[in-house]
Parts: C-alpha cells; sequence; structure tokens
C-alpha cells in the first residue's frame, strides 16, 4: 500500500455533549448536524481550501494547506455558531469545539491521514472550552501575527497519549485582542485633528478643506494646556479608512476631531465631531452651514467657532476622566479638575469644596498657574458675598498675581487672574495688560473674551466690552460662562442710564446659570432702578432662597468703584431698600 509523508495543518473538532443532546432528542440532533454540515461547515471549509479526510460522527478531521486557512475557517464556523444557537435553550444548543495542530502525518492510498499531526489535533479539541479553539505551539506561530482575537497561552500542557507536553494557545472566539501599545499619553490633555473627507465630489474643495484643517491645528495649539498632534502626523491618515481607536494609539491622544464637507451648488455643509479614542465616545458633534461667495472668511468664522466649542468640550471630558481616577493616584492636574465643577454655581459654599482640592494641587505645584487662578476666584466669591474680610482679599489678590506670574501662554487662567485683579485689586493696569495678554495668546478662547468684556465694563468702554461680549457668546454659545458676557452688556447699559435693557440683560444671565445668587441681586438691583419694584421683589425672593444670609452692602461698594461712580450706587441703594433687600 502506497503511503506519502508530508507536514500538513489539521483541523479536529465534535460537537460539545453530543451523547446528552442525542439522549433528549436524537433524531432532532442529527437532522441539526445535517443542516450545520451542509449550509455552513462543508462550505466554509470548502472557501478555505480545506479537505475533510474523515467524519466520526459528531466530528470531523480536515487537512489545509495553511494554518492561516484552518485558523479562519475555525473562527468562521465558531463565530457563525454564536448567531445560530441565540435563541436556543442552553439544553439544546449545538456547540463545537475545535483543536489545530501543524505537524507531520501519513496519507495513505485512500486519502485516509494517520499519525502524531492527526492525533495532537484531536488531543487540542479534546481540551478545549465550548465554543473555543486550542492551537499547538507549532500552528500558532504560524499565525500570531495575523489574529485579531484575544489569546489565552496555556502553557506547557500533557495531551492524552502524547509523550512530550505541548505549549497550547486557546483563541477566545468574540473577544478582540488587546491593543499593542501604543505611543504614552502626554501629561496633559491631548487631540490629534484628522484631515476631513471632501464629500463634495470637487477636487478642487480640496484646499479649502485641508486649509480649514491646518487652521484649526493652528487654533488650538494656541490653548497651552493642549497637546495637539502637528498636521504631518495627522494628515497620513487623508483619503484612508480609519480606526479612531487606533489612531489614538498610534499618536498618543486621548480626542479625536474628525469631519466632512459638503458642496451643493453655492452652499457648504460642514460637519465635525469629537471623540475620546481609547472609548470611541462621541463627546460633541455639530455642523456648519454658509454660502461660497467669501470662501476663506467661511472657514475663518467655522475655525473660529470650533475651536472656541472644542476647548469646553475637552475640559469637561478631561473634569469626567478625573473623576473615574483612583483618588490616591491623583497629581496636580487631576486634583484641579476635580476642583472645577464646584465652581460651576459660582456659590461660596460649593467653591468651598473645590478649594480643597486646589490647595492639595498646589501642594503638590507651587508654580500650577490655572489652581491659583481658581483659588483667587472662590475667595473673590467670599469676599463679595461679605462672608469673608481683608485676609482673603489680600490672598485672593496674591493667588491671581501667581496665576499670571505662572500662566504663561495660558489664555483662560490669564484671563481669569485679570479680572480678579480688577474686582478686589482694584488694578485696573494689570487687568488690562493681562486681559490683552490672554487675547493675544489665543483669540478663540471664549474665556478671555468673558473676563475681557467685564474689565471693558468696567473701566467704561462699553463699545469694546460689547464687542467682547458678543465675540465671547459667539465663540461658545452654550458656555455655562454666558452669564458673564450678559454682565458686561448690562454694565454698559448701566452706565448709560437704559435700566430696562440692563435687567432684560440680567435676565438672560439668570437663564445661563439660575444658581448663581449674585445675578438674582443685579436683576433685582436693575428693576429696582426701573421703578418695576413688583418683579424687583420677586427677584429679591429667589435671591434670598438661595442665600438666606444675603446682605447687598459690600456688592453697592462694587457697583461705586467700578459702575460710574457714587450717583448709581446712592440710587440703586435707595431702590434696594425700598424693595426690602437687607443692607
Amino acid at each position: 500500500m502506497t503511503e506519502t509523508r508530508k507536514i500538513a495543518a489539521i483541523l479536529a473538532a465534535d460537537v460539545v455533549g453530543y451523547s446528552r443532546l442525542a439522549g433528549i432528542d436524537e433524531d432532532g440532533i442529527l437532522a441539526r448536524l445535517r443542516a450545520l454540515r451542509s449550509d455552513l461547515i462543508d462550505p466554509t471549509v470548502a472557501a478555505h481550501r480545506g479537505r475533510v479526510v474523515k467524519r466520526t460522527g459528531d466530528g470531523v478531521i480536515v487537512e489545509f494547506r495553511s494554518v492561516v486557512d484552518a485558523v479562519r475557517c475555525a473562527i468562521e464556523v465558531q463565530t457563525a455558531m454564536v448567531d445560530r444557537n441565540a435563541g436556543v435553550p442552553q439544553d439544546r444548543r449545538i456547540v463545537f469545539r475545535i483543536g489545530i495542530h501543524l505537524g507531520d502525518v501519513v496519507e495513505e492510498a485512500d486519502g485516509d491521514l494517520m499519525g502524531d499531526g492527526v492525533n495532537i489535533a484531536a488531543r487540542l479539541e479534546g481540551i478545549a472550552q465550548p465554543g473555543a479553539i486550542c492551537l499547538s505551539e507549532d500552528a500558532y506561530r504560524q499565525v500570531k501575527a495575523r489574529l485579531d482575537l484575544g489569546v489565552v497561552d496555556l502553557g506547557p500542557t500533557q495531551l492524552k497519549n502524547i509523550a512530550e507536553p505541548i505549549r497550547v494557545y486557546a483563541l477566545k472566539v468574540g473577544v478582540a485582542a488587546e491593543a499593542k501599545p501604543g505611543l504614552a499619553l502626554p501629561d496633559k490633555p491631548s487631540i490629534a485633528v484628522l484631515p476631513f473627507q471632501n464629500m463634495s465630489g470637487d477636487a478642487e474643495q480640496e484646499y479649502f478643506v485641508d486649509g480649514m484643517v491646518e487652521d484649526i491645528i493652528t487654533g488650538l495649539s494656541r490653548i497651552k494646556w493642549l497637546f495637539v498632534i502637528a498636521r504631518n502626523s495627522s494628515f497620513v491618515y487623508k483619503a484612508k479608512p480609519v480606526d479612531i481607536r487606533q489612531v489614538g494609539r498610534e499618536l498618543g491622544v486621548r480626542y479625536v476631531l474628525e469631519g466632512s464637507v459638503r458642496k451643493a451648488g453655492g452652499r457648504l455643509r460642514i460637519t465635525g465631531q469629537l471623540i475620546e479614542a481609547e472609548t470611541g465616545a462621541h463627546i460633541w458633534a455639530d455642523r456648519y452651514d454658509g454660502t461660497l461667495e467669501d470662501v476663506f472668511d467661511l472657514q475663518d468664522k467655522i475655525t473660529t467657532a470650533i475651536i472656541g466649542i472644542l476647548e469646553p468640550n475637552i475640559q469637561r471630558a478631561e473634569v469626567e476622566r478625573a473623576r473615574r481616577k483612583r483618588p490616591d493616584n491623583l497629581d496636580a492636574y487631576d486634583l484641579f479638575l476635580r476642583a472645577v465643577p464646584h465652581f460651576a454655581s459660582v456659590m461660596p459654599e460649593d467653591s468651598k469644596v473645590g478649594m480643597v482640592f486646589l490647595e492639595r494641587a498646589l501642594a503638590l505645584d507651587p508654580q500650577y498657574a490655572p489652581a491659583h487662578a481658581y483659588m483667587a476666584w472662590g475667595l473673590e466669591m467670599r469676599v463679595t458675598r461679605g462672608i469673608a474680610g481683608e485676609t482673603d482679599l489680600a490672598e485672593a489678590v496674591r493667588h491671581a498675581r501667581a496665576a499670571l506670574a505662572h500662566g504663561g501662554d495660558d489664555a483662560a487662567t490669564l484671563a481669569a487672574a485679570s479680572l480678579i485683579l480688577m474686582i478686589l485689586g482694584r488694578d485696573s493696569d494689570a487687568a488690562l495688560a493681562g486681559s490683552a495678554r490672554a487675547i493675544s495668546v489665543n483669540g478663540s478662547c471664549a474665556a478671555a473674551f468673558f473676563a475681557g468684556a467685564q474689565i471693558q465694563a468696567y473701566i467704561g468702554d462699553a463699545a469694546r466690552a460689547e464687542d467682547y461680549a458678543r465675540q465671547a457668546l459667539r465663540l461658545s454659545p452654550r458656555d455655562p460662562l454666558n452669564f458673564v458676557a450678559y454682565i458686561a452688556l448690562a454694565y454698559a447699559r448701566l452706565r448709560e442710564r437704559s435700566y430696562d435693557e440692563a435687567s432684560a440683560y440680567y435676565a438672560s444671565a439668570v437663564q445661563a446659570n439660575p444658581r448663581f445668587s449674585l445675578l438674582h441681586f443685579f436683576q433685582c438691583f436693575a428693576l429696582a432702578l426701573a421703578g418695576r419694584d413688583d418683579e424687583a421683589k420677586a427677584a429679591a425672593r429667589r435671591l434670598l432662597e438661595l442665600e438666606p444670609n444675603f446682605k447687598f452692602g459690600p456688592l453697592i461698594e462694587i457697583v461705586r468703584m467700578y459702575v460710574d461712580g457714587p450717583e448709581l450706587a446712592e440710587l440703586s441703594a435707595v431702590g434696594l431698600r425700598r424693595i426690602g433687600l437687607p443692607e
């Protein structure tokens, strides 16, 4: 009898618990197995160039030209069985286990295979978990670089009737392989802006699309607390299908911005979305429409809008990330992020909680400028409410000056510190210089324009205050700090003695942050000046609900200093006493 020795990839498979299934319903199980063979197994084997060597009742031995073909066939069958068993009672499911080995076999004249290659594959199948695939080390070596599945190294394993232990690897079907190590994330938030997709079918629009993305990258680079991947690195993904998680690993970034541009006639529609690379979660998405009449002006507007919106959205995402970290593994940056949400209400009792985190951050890094700026802000809340004295006022000014000294090119930090110096330090020169510096280093930072608007209103430049306020609202239309812009607009109207318009702006400020008690005070203040006492009394009631111990005396001093001198201060004090607000 003629026989041939060769190296072959052998797959052995059988049904888990076949005897039990046959005992429940033998005819039914046989019918289902025949259907699986004709509909799934035989076509899949043929598609991967396999040859069925023999069937053993509920099992099968298959020869493949390569281990890659054998493994791909096994994965396809096991994956398909997951879907086919959906909805089938657990005790009635047909589940396969599979072993694969690459080794020496003897092929007899009738095509049957014998030898260790077959025996080892059969023994591997016997130790496989239900629905799993076990590979010998020789087989695994051939495919390990091509696998997208999770793999468990079972180590050297003694197989029945096999003399030497064999190292075995189990494939976890349906479980993705662990990501290959990527670049380490930098020590601050990081983002890559991918080339936007040109959906117009117009190659001439490529210059517009690429130019806009380059401008976005440049604008984001001005946000000094943000690590931005350079254009040359992010543009390697141009015109390629991308996996955001893979991009995050390859570029070492936490966030990815992607988008598209579509042209229809003389109009453009631009969409953008910010994605957290590790999880694939969408943080922000929006679209912009415009005409091609002035394409570069449209490009500038969209770029500015996207940058302005990304900054607060990334910071919110970073706050959520810090909340998920273990409390015993926090650095100064994480502690700062944990403090930030406690300042959103702009209420002293909330900010006091945040200041505890800031103190810890500054203990770790005494020159951490954002923490200094927020400490100054928290102390300012206490001073303007009359619940802190000269010591806290001096500390607030000290922290504000430290923020300016160490803030470098961090526009938001410079802006916050400048505003505190204006309100408490009465240092208009330092405030104006800091505000101008903030806007200069990042003309897309909404916080810089918010603070700048209020500073300009305080010094009496109503036109510039209004311009800055409008710019801030355009940059970040859904920003929690919008109330600052409305305060600045209202101040400008107060100087003009337009009390009704001022009260309308204060009403908008209240809508932007209804928990901030001072906004209710200023609305009450403007309504009283307008002689609308009933509405002023209603605003006063809302104010006292939020802050039962409120006294308006300290705030009248701010009005006296910054809002057109003593005349308006005295008029407002009379009105506030008239409606019964405690002084």
